[in-house]
């Protein structure tokens, strides 16, 4: 296939957009693959949408390959089988949701496993019709509070959703692992480099779930990973690992000291070192106590504490990700005022569990450690106050930050920390949506058997800004040949018309060999044409230039910058030859 860009609908821009912040966002808008149209939101204009249908059909043939079905389900859903899951409260504000003229309550789906669900239940009732795979690649919904990165995070996205449906675990098992090793054939294909590390299963429920990142400096996600181990882990999923428990008799009791204007934890310390307590106190002496309130989706606020080694921030993700799906703010001084017993910055154990406040602590809290916390009284803290003998917490939660250096979870190291964007996730969700809507089947003994599922994500849309972070230079995107628009992309240097029709002569051979091929036919200048070649970023660029008169073109690979020259006899043959490398 031959396409001119004299008729392509096409418009490269020279600078970057004014609220672009990665280099996917800008070179993606200046090459004329997306428009922005709001917030979050984007139009696909030709050069995108070839790239885009290029994944799509990647995805699907390895989704076929492991016995998946595609189906379309719609995007305007009813609002009563996200109730029955409680979704419809749990999803909060990121929900698009809306009425039709009759006062119906509907949503634009953001995830569909009550529709497949429902969807398996109507057709198939016996064991024998299972294991089933089904998927679906479309348009999926959410209401980003600050959609940021052009389609990297969007209101608006394109996604691969598949389902395993079995009746026993070892089916599910079975379909986790098929989709597991599609993935990477995927991925592969894709050129895309990336790590599979262990996740929360989050408002999507379920047991087993681990993400799929590409490796990126610009990504959202935080993951850590054990050199030693092969570890890896998003930080919202890392389980610290406790310390051993110490014996708690001989310890001295806790006395309350005088500490005026000590409500920081740097402050807490000066003081500490200076009031010759017998040894040098660090910020990991001290238990720092956060005041949270927490709502379950349709619930009142509650009280909670959470206490955390005071030389470690509190994570919002880990938090958030250990509470869901109740959500959580931090106490604000009206909050404080209307519990006198909590004194701002002198906060200890002691009032949370006088006054019935649930109080939550880091697994580094074990029984027989000794700190350093507020005593509840203005300018008062207490020294000595043992964990399991002076107070006794309702439980442990990974809220505290993790840090490099810190222990890897399986023993074997320590952990270092990257950044990545979440490309793929897959869940063993068991029988969560199956028992909410009842989806049995009869059994090989005639008795109801209750389904289990799996769910497996990919961010299609969101690949192509993936592909363009990890894979752009300086002078533009560089796509791999099996995602680019266009397999060659052969540029006019030379204004002489014999050089032009031959040109014009080299792309209908490369046409005829099966290559897509774009070809820069304008009246531009050489100067512009050369940018435009290497902002798009197909994999080869064949330049007919000067060398014409000699009787050769300039092959350039994208990638490597490497160019040779390649004789105009027999130059379709040996460009071909080059591009299927």
């Amino acid at each position: 296939m031959i396409t001119r860009m004299s008729e392509l609908f096409l418009r490269t821009l020279r600078d970057n957009p004014a609220d672009a912040e990665v280099p996917s966002h800008k070179l993606l808008i200046r090459a004329g693959y997306v428009r922005p149209v709001g917030p979050g939101i984007y139009s696909w204009l030709p050069l995108g949408l070839r790239v885009l249908r290029k994944i799509e059909n990647i995805v699907r043939s390895e989704m076929n390959a492991i016995g998946g079905q595609e189906i379309l389900l719609p995007a305007l859903l009813p609002r009563t089988p996200y109730e029955t899951t409680n979704r419809w409260t749990e999803y909060g504000d990121t929900l698009f949701r809306l009425q039709d003229r009759r006062g119906n309550d509907y949503l634009l789906g953001p995830t569909h496993e009550e529709i497949f669900t429902l969807t398996v239940k109507g057709e198939y009732s016996s064991y024998k019709d299972f294991p089933v795979i089904l998927y679906q690649v479309q348009t999926k919904y959410r209401d980003e509070a600050r959609p940021r990165a052009g389609i990297l995070r969007g209101r608006e996205f394109v996604m691969k959703d598949s389902y395993s449906f079995d009746v026993d675990d070892d089916g599910l098992k079975t379909a986790y692992h098929a989709h597991r090793e599609a993935y990477q054939r995927i991925f592969s294909r894709l050129g895309v480099r990336y790590v599979i590390v262990s996740a929360v299963s989050g408002a999507m429920g379920g047991s087993a779930s681990e993400e799929f990142l590409a490796e990126s400096e610009v990504g959202e996600d935080t993951f850590v990973r054990c050199l030693e181990s092969g570890y890896a882990a998003n930080v919202e999923a890392v389980i610290t690992r406790a310390p051993e428990e110490l014996p708690i008799e001989g310890q001295p009791e806790a006395k309350v000291y005088d500490t005026p204007n000590t409500p920081t934890i740097a402050t807490l310390v000066e003081w500490a070192n200076s009031a010759d307590l017998g040894r040098e106190i660090t910020a990991a002496d001290t238990l720092k106590n956060v005041l949270l309130k927490t709502r379950e989706p349709g619930g009142d606020w509650e009280l909670l504490g959470v206490g955390v080694p005071g030389d470690r921030e509190v994570d919002e993700k880990r938090l958030g990700a250990a509470l869901e799906p109740a959500e959580f703010a931090l106490l604000d001084d009206s909050d404080f005022a209307k519990n006198p017993f909590l004194v701002k910055g002198y906060v200890g154990p002691k009032a949370l569990q006088d006054n019935g406040v649930r109080y939550l602590v880091d697994p580094r809290v074990v029984s027989g450690t000794s700190w350093i916390t507020g005593a509840d009284a203005p300018n008062k803290h207490v020294v000595g106050l043992v964990a399991g003998r002076d107070f006794t917490p309702d439980g442990t939660i990974e809220a505290a930050e993790v840090r490099d250096g810190d222990p890897s979870p399986d023993g074997a190291g320590v952990l270092t920390s990257a950044r990545g964007i979440e490309i793929g996730h897959i869940f063993q969700l068991g029988r969560k949506y199956a028992d909410a809507f009842t989806a049995d089947v009869l059994g090989e003994d005639g008795k109801p058997v209750r389904l289990t599922m799996g769910s497996y994500g990919i961010g299609v849309s969101r690949l192509v800004a993936v592909i363009a972070e990890q894979q752009h230079d300086d002078l533009g995107l560089r796509w791999p040949s099996s995602v680019a628009p266009f397999d060659v992309h052969v540029v006019v240097a030379n204004k002489d018309a014999a050089a032009r029709i031959g040109a014009a002569e080299l792309v209908a051979d490369l046409d005829r060999l099966g290559h897509e091929v774009l070809f820069d036919d304008r009246q531009a200048s050489p100067g512009v044409k050369f940018k435009d070649a290497e902002l798009l970023g197909m994999p080869w660029i064949v330049v007919v230039g000067r060398g014409w008169a000699d009787g050769v073109v300039e092959l350039r690979n994208r990638f490597t910058g490497e160019t040779r020259e390649v004789a105009v006899d027999g130059a379709a043959a040996e460009i071909s030859s080059a591009l299927s490398t």
